[in-house]
């Protein structure tokens, strides 16, 4: 999972990929302040939050008289959403400030579009400094109360910031902030020198580092087998980066599957198709690389389903990330083209102090998040979400945090690793069965030097209560812990001394399914572009730019949510109606003689904190464990 924030990579893992403090597009042209654009979107309360959950809900219940009766998106506004009245209203009052607005199909939002200074305008912005240093500026607003009575979030807005002296940089300082850049760009090299072996071609290649792995490890086969194979269907990839036609054919070509391009459809949400492909030519980084592999995971393993690649890249603009990842989830949810949606991004973290957006609370997101992500599964859509890559901890601290959003109303995709056996470190790692994802003995020794740990992201949402499915189920809301780690000096080091800890808790819990996501069982991957590096001329340190073709081995739940995805789209595939909302009914699977899921329950099951609870069905290092997509697919099939 990449973590975004204020145009900046934090500490993220891409299995072997780490990724740190990386700023975006350092050399794309600036934009003049007095043409820059703005986006800010607003979100609006359904008509009724709790009749709108219940449909969502009945959707998936055979016993409903709203059992697979999904709505189109002008269905969906007529139900649940906003008067139309009320809509032009808000766009009356917004074009007196000359102000653009896009309705999303569902009457639920606004896309807004506006030269700086006009937005502030309209929504009398006013800047908020930071309470401390180190803390984010925030923007207040107000709208007429007629207006502002169903909103429930604007997302996006800044107030305008005091002007700031500025001061000559110095020689040194200048070579400083070059070494220091250059630290951070080469830090998004894998961490191990283990490449594919290219030598392998088509299935033999898939096997060994492709879909057919992620196939033969869940039982995927078998609905290949009945002519399964995605087609008719689409499958969304929400990303913040564009991607290279050509790595996208190098690696179909190589594990041998439909290498039609003609499949591939990109949605620009917030920039335009020469400033995000401006972009992608200035520099390969952690962002590229996540949206590459999203795009390969997903096509491959459904190889005759098309992808739609909503590209929320938003440099040169004013626009939060928050903002540009809202603006794409609701564009594909307003198109209603793809019955199966998947991200590996986040705007940011489940963490109050921290959060980025200008003008939404947190809470505020999180709420507008939630009922975006309801439409869509009144809409009969299934959005996946990589739970993360860092634990019960996606950003290093002592405290437990998560990526941006842990909405119900999603799958979210935890991560394992499958059976092997290797020399790492000196030592024989071996691992005899399935079990989460998390190991500090087969961390690389350059994660271990700087404190940074791969594993399936778990635990509980800071922000989402108990949602109903998983009430009462056996494990949910109590966990078996380890502190294998200890937070010191801003990094984690391995504790000397663990121990066990038992605990309740009463919160969403994370993840709902895990696939193997360990980079010492990972999966093949194709990128190129431009990397970075300091070469000496004189006496002088210059970064340049060194064209580069990269096939690498990585893991991640970046790997597992868009298997996921493409999975689904081959169940949907071989069905009159599309799955819907999966958590309702994968929970009720689970507690059944006949579960579709391998509990991995072990005690020695763990993300480097949360472990397996013996004799559980629910375990918070990997949900609800493995899916057979054979027996998956006979339970929905009703």
């Amino acid at each position: 999972m990449i973590i975004l924030r204020g145009k900046q990579l934090i500490v993220a893992l891409l299995g072997s990929l780490t990724v740190v403090g990386v700023t975006m597009a350092a050399n794309v042209k600036p934009v003049n302040a007095a043409t820059k654009k703005t986006i800010v979107n607003v979100t609006f309360k359904p008509t009724s939050q709790s009749e709108l959950t219940d449909y969502v809900y009945n959707t998936v219940d055979p016993t409903s008289r709203d059992f697979h009766h999904y709505l189109t998106p002008t269905e969906f506004a007529a139900k649940f959403g906003q008067s139309d009245s009320y809509i032009q209203s808000f766009k009356d009052y917004l074009a007196k400030y000359h102000v653009q607005t896009k309705t999303y199909p569902g009457n639920l939002s606004l896309k807004l579009t506006a030269t700086e200074a006009n937005m502030r305008k309209a929504f009398n912005a006013k800047y908020v400094a930071p309470a401390k240093k180190g803390d984010y500026a925030r923007a207040s607003y107000k709208l007429p109360g007629k207006l502002s009575d169903q909103v429930v979030a604007v997302i996006g807005l800044y107030g305008k910031s005091p002007a700031k002296k500025t001061k000559k940089a110095s020689s040194k300082s200048s070579q400083k902030a070059i070494s220091s850049q250059q630290t951070a760009l080469t830090a998004d090299l894998p961490t191990t020198t283990t490449k594919p072996d290219t030598q392998l071609t088509g299935n033999a290649f898939s096997k060994k580092y492709g879909a057919a792995k992620f196939a033969n490890a869940y039982q995927l086969n078998d609905l290949y087998n009945k002519g399964l194979q995605g087609q008719g269907q689409r499958i969304g990839i929400i990303s913040y980066s564009d991607v290279r036609d050509s790595d996208l054919t190098t690696y179909w070509q190589q594990a041998g599957v439909n290498d039609n391009l003609s499949r591939i459809h990109r949605i620009y949400t917030v920039n335009t198709q020469t400033q995000a492909q401006q972009t992608l030519n200035e520099m390969l980084g952690g962002l590229q690389t996540e949206a590459t592999v999203d795009v390969q995971a997903a096509s491959s393993v459904a190889p005759q389903a098309d992808i739609d690649l909503y590209v929320d890249d938003s440099n040169g603009t004013k626009t939060s990330d928050a903002s540009s990842h809202y603006a794409s989830f609701m564009t594909a949810i307003g198109d209603n083209q793809d019955k199966q949606i998947s991200t590996s991004f986040s705007p940011d973290l489940e963490v109050a102090a921290d959060w980025g957006d200008p003008s939404a609370s947190i809470k505020q997101y999180s709420d507008a998040f939630n009922v975006m992500l309801e439409q869509a599964a009144a809409q009969g859509i299934t959005v996946f979400r990589s739970s993360g890559d860092g634990g019960r901890t996606e950003s290093p601290s002592a405290k437990e945090n998560h990526g941006m959003s842990t909405s119900p109303y999603q799958v979210l995709v935890g991560g394992t690793t499958l059976p092997y056996e290797k020399i790492i470190n000196q030592k024989v790692i071996s691992v005899p069965t399935e079990r989460a994802w998390g190991n500090v003995d087969a961390t690389s020794a350059t994660n271990l030097k700087y404190g940074i740990f791969g594993a399936s992201g778990g635990g509980f949402s800071a922000l989402n209560p108990t949602p109903r499915y998983q009430q009462g189920v056996s494990g949910v809301n109590t966990f078996r812990a380890i502190n294998y780690l200890t937070f010191k000096k801003f990094k984690f080091v391995v504790n000397p001394h663990p121990h066990l800890i038992f605990g309740t808790a009463n919160a969403r819990n994370i993840p709902d399914i895990s696939g193997n996501a360990d980079v010492q069982t990972g999966y093949a991957s194709f990128v190129s572009g431009k990397d970075m590096t300091v070469k000496m001329v004189g006496k002088k340190r210059t970064v340049v730019k060194v064209p580069t073709k990269k096939w690498m081995i990585g893991g991640g739940t970046s790997y597992t949510a868009p298997q996921m995805a493409g999975a689904n789209a081959i169940m949907n595939s071989g069905r009159q109606t599309p799955i819907g909302f999966w958590n309702p009914q994968i929970y009720k699977f689970a507690q059944e003689s006949d579960s579709p899921f391998t509990t991995l329950d072990g005690a020695d099951n763990n993300n480097l904190y949360y472990t397996g609870q013996p004799g559980k069905l629910y375990n918070q290092a990997t949900g609800l464990g493995t899916i057979n997509f054979e027996k998956l697919y006979g339970k929905f099939d009703y």
